[in-house]
């Protein structure tokens, strides 16, 4: 077996231990830091003004787009909410067509809103829009709607 040698400092001593401050080196004084900082929030500032008129101008072409297609998408929505409500009255009128005394748009001949004169439109409840559709579209419909 090997005979254990113990560990000992190098021959002639360890190295004096430097504890003394040694101050960091610095690379800029004051007015160069507050220079390199005016030049950098300079060219942000401008960087930012140049992107803000950029958005702006696209904010108003789009603004511009909704509101020259806004008439349309009404009009195709009024479209549509009509050709229903034919589609309903004479699917209605199909049903009924066997009830004795039955009326189309009214309950046994009476109106339907009594206080309402008959030259306003008055829009239907979802039900009674939805009424001869499937339930998914009656679901989409009135949970999901991004039209006006």
């Amino acid at each position: 077996m090997a005979a254990r040698a113990q560990d000992l400092p190098p021959k002639g001593g360890y190295a004096p231990i430097s504890f003394k401050r040694i101050p960091a080196k610095s690379l800029f004084s004051g007015l160069p830091l507050f220079i390199g900082y005016g030049v950098a929030t300079a060219v942000g500032s401008y960087i930012y003004y140049m992107t803000l008129k950029t958005i702006r101008s696209e904010e108003i072409e789009m603004r511009s787009g909704d509101n020259a297609l806004m008439p349309l998408l009404m009009a195709e929505r009024d479209r549509s909410l009509l050709l229903q409500l034919r589609k309903n009255r004479d699917e209605e009128e199909k049903l009924m067509a066997g009830v004795e005394g039955w009326e189309v748009g009214t309950y046994y001949g009476e109106p339907i809103y009594k206080t309402v004169p008959q030259s306003k439109f008055m829009d239907p409840i979802p039900k009674e829009y939805y009424a001869h559709g499937p339930s998914s579209s009656y679901s989409r419909g009135t949970h999901f709607n991004l039209w006006v």
